[in-house]
């Protein structure tokens, strides 16, 4: 090796420039591995890793206060933790690049939400809450109309975006975003699309559940959580130590291999254990069957209102006649035929009626019904109404009862009737009440909906009563009927009446997935009329279009 003088500076530093025509190392061939392994590698390019850190946190924060806010709220609602494992397959899905759900081998495990944009920069936060948004067109159903199952309840092109988010028993979310250089999205070439892919575990969207159950928040968490609470959601504090993450973990220098394939990450699911069965709750409303017939339904006097599913338009399930249809046909195919009900189903009041001696064939609105020219018992389909109460309407006042039976509207009483004085809001019997009694104050003395919250009522008068019985019952003292006061004849048929269910406990969450059951109709023995009371809080005053209660 040899040197040459280049300059001095006056402190006496020397500075050499050193010409080398080649050196000599014991441990060659170690280093001569080392430089081939990078010789051969293209140039790296700087790619990020799966989701940089402020993203992940944002995600996290949005999904734990959208799940702490559902309106109604939810009682069993579970906080949400980041999990690294669905990271990783989210990511290995978004490298993909293909605008559908996948992988499929995963999907069975796990739930998924996928966005994607081009143009200017949004958050991923920005799509959380349009995700969360189609809560709008989603109607919460409550426990009245999951009997067994709980119907479909989305008035939007889709809300399942939402029902995962605010799936109570999905604990788990890892989310992972990936630009694309060219993405097909329904048909249309999206160049440098970014795409968003959100994997959750345990997997929700379950068909026939609802996302939570609602109540007072943290009322029903499961015993894991010791009865901790954090903004509304059942809470437990980590014991393990997170690793820190370091500058590495959030941009690394890599070089692709075109010829590596991801290698899917299945999370660990923990599926929820199996709901304790629990006794019926019996409700005048019965929820059928796209080929449910009126003649196999309908038994006793409270067969006058059904709960049909989606989907029935399709259905193969024949009906007989127009206007009057023959009692084999489907009820909620007939309420299509007659314009009560589209495809996506609802509530459908049904009255029966005597023979009729031929039924007429047509087609209406998609449906198709068939003659047939016999002598044959007959119904006819009518759509279910909703009104507003006061704390003073009684039953007579609303519809009184008429042969061979009336439809009353589905109504929804306002909060605070139980203070309401009894010479304006009186409250006649026990379990069994008149049909001069205070519908809302009546709901209250049974007990199945509560004084701060109101709630709606299905009523359907029926037959007479002559005595009512009084008792006290959740602060409302009811009074026995007939009485001195009332100017009635005890030898007389006294008034008319009607029937309250009290909603003894909750009905938990369905672990059937498509089975269908039409459910048991209540059958009324001698009682004046059934008041079905449907358990609701204050936010449901919003739901006018949809005052539906139905699954939790």
């Amino acid at each position: 090796m040899s040197c040459v003088l280049h300059s001095v500076v006056p402190w006496a530093l020397v500075l050499l420039v050193c010409g080398a025509q080649g050196f000599f190392l014991p441990n060659i061939t170690h280093l001569e591995e080392l430089l081939r392994k990078y010789q051969q590698d293209k140039p790296h390019s700087r790619v990020r890793r799966a989701i940089p850190r402020s993203d992940r946190e944002e995600i996290l924060m949005l999904h734990n206060q959208l799940r702490g806010q559902v309106s109604p709220p939810a009682s069993n609602m579970e906080y949400m933790t980041w999990d690294e494992e669905l990271e990783k397959s989210a990511a290995a899905w978004a490298h993909e690049c293909v605008w559908e759900h996948g992988p499929t081998s995963l999907l069975v495990s796990i739930g998924q939400n996928l966005a994607v944009h081009w143009g200017r920069y949004r958050s991923p936060g920005f799509h959380v809450q349009s995700w969360y948004d189609e809560v709008k067109d989603y109607t919460y159903p409550y426990p009245h109309e999951c009997n067994p199952w709980c119907p479909e309840r989305c008035s939007g092109t889709m809300c399942t975006h939402y029902t995962q988010i605010v799936w109570a028993t999905t604990t788990k979310v890892g989310c992972a975003v990936n630009t694309c250089q060219r993405m097909n999205v329904w048909g249309d070439v999206w160049e440098n699309a970014v795409y968003l892919v959100c994997n959750y575990s345990p997997k929700g969207n379950w068909i026939g559940e609802a996302p939570y159950r609602t109540g007072r928040p943290c009322s029903e968490c499961p015993s894991s959580y010791g009865g901790s609470c954090k903004n509304n959601l059942c809470y437990r504090e980590e014991t393990y130590n997170q690793k820190p993450e370091t500058d590495e973990m959030n941009e690394v220098e890599t070089a692709p291999i075109p010829e590596e394939k991801h290698v899917w990450v299945q999370p660990r699911v923990i599926r929820p254990t199996k709901p304790k069965k629990v006794s019926p709750v019996n409700y005048m409303t019965q929820v059928v069957r796209c080929d449910t017939k009126m003649k196999d339904k309908c038994k006793g006097s409270t067969c006058n209102r059904y709960q049909c599913p989606a989907g029935c338009l399709h259905n193969r399930a024949k009906i007989f006649g127009t206007l009057f249809y023959e009692s084999a046909s489907s009820i909620c195919r007939a309420a299509i035929h007659y314009g009560v009900l589209d495809d996506k189903g609802g509530l459908v009041d049904v009255t029966r009626n005597g023979k009729v001696p031929f039924f007429v064939k047509s087609e209406r609105n998609g449906v198709q019904s068939v003659s047939k020219y016999k002598s044959s018992s007959s119904f006819t389909v009518s759509k279910v109404k909703v009104q507003d109460l006061d704390c003073y309407t009684t039953v007579a006042q609303l519809c009184p009862f008429e042969k061979p039976g009336t439809h009353c509207p589905r109504v929804r009483c306002p909060a605070h009737c139980k203070d309401e004085p009894s010479y304006w809001a009186p409250v006649f019997g026990t379990n069994i009440y008149a049909d001069t009694s205070s519908i809302c104050k009546t709901a209250v003395h049974a007990g199945v909906i509560k004084n701060e919250s109101g709630g709606y009522v299905d009523v359907m008068p029926v037959d007479k009563k002559k005595t009512y019985v009084g008792s006290l019952r959740n602060g409302v003292q009811s009074e026995r009927a007939p009485h001195p006061s009332l100017g009635l004849q005890t030898a007389a048929p006294c008034c008319s009446g009607f029937y309250l269910e009290e909603d003894k406990e909750e009905r938990p969450q369905q672990s059937s997935r498509n089975k269908v059951d039409a459910g048991d109709h209540h059958a009324l023995v001698g009682c004046p009329l059934l008041l079905d009371i449907l358990r609701s809080s204050s936010q449901l005053q919003r739901r006018q279009k949809h005052p539906l209660c139905a699954r939790h």
